[in-house]
């Protein structure tokens, strides 16, 4: 099974006071830090290899997780330095311990699904990027992926347009080679990387059949806690 990077560096600004002295990753949700629920997902769907890319108050999240033991997973560390690398510039950063292809999930993200397929979609297809989508039309959140027979012909979570009719879901495969034109140590949103392939026909999408929860809001976060304290 392919590794996946979790993107938990992030200053966390749209939920305001409830993250202002605690990581996003380590917000208590259904009555435990959200990243512990999303690692136990991940055993359960059979992942054991995680990157944690951190960046704010990353210090906090490396004392409470270690090593990955308690969920059953292994888990090493990626850190921004000195300032912050976006979501697209610290994955770029922590390519070394991932290898040639890997899955990154959004650090807000519970998204339940079949892990294993999203990643042989990658190692069987022939494009170097494949991203898990929800049919949204704009029920959860803003739908920001135009999606033609299968193929994605634009992303852009600033442009949108009434022809977009799906959603980043939050789970997407990779390989290391799309960020050939990325420097390392630069920093930059993982939605600018997304909308060049995207430009390019070269990132296909995995269709989700139920959606995904984003904790990232304040709204999102009661919607998420809500489905975990079910699911539990």
């Amino acid at each position: 099974m392919l590794p996946v990077a979790i993107l938990a560096g992030g200053a966390a600004t749209r939920l305001g006071a409830i993250a202002r002295d605690v990581p996003k990753a380590l917000v208590e949700v259904a009555g435990r830090p959200f990243l512990m629920h999303q690692l136990e997902l991940l055993r359960r769907r059979g992942i054991r290899d995680v990157v944690l890319c951190v960046g704010h108050l990353g210090a906090r999240i490396e004392a409470a997780i270690g090593d990955g033991a308690p969920w059953g997973v292994g888990v090493r560390y990626s850190r921004d330095g000195d300032r912050p690398l976006g979501t697209g510039g610290a994955l770029r950063h922590a390519l070394p311990l991932l290898g040639d292809a890997f899955l990154v999930l959004n650090g807000d993200t519970y998204l339940d699904c079949d892990y294993e397929a999203v990643a042989r979609a990658l190692l069987d297809g022939l494009e170097p990027a494949v991203l898990t989508v929800y049919r949204n039309d704009n029920r959860e959140g803003h739908s920001n992926v135009h999606d033609v027979n299968g193929r994605i012909v634009r992303y852009s979570k600033t442009n949108r347009s009434p022809d977009m009719r799906h959603i980043d879901a939050g789970l997407a495969a990779l390989r290391s080679g799309v960020f050939a034109s990325y420097p390392d140590g630069e920093p930059f949103d993982l939605a600018r990387l997304y909308e060049d392939l995207a430009s390019r026909d070269a990132m296909a999408p995995f269709e989700l059949p139920t959606r995904f929860f984003d904790m990232g809001t304040p709204a999102g976060l009661s919607d998420t806690e809500a489905h975990l304290a079910k699911v539990r």
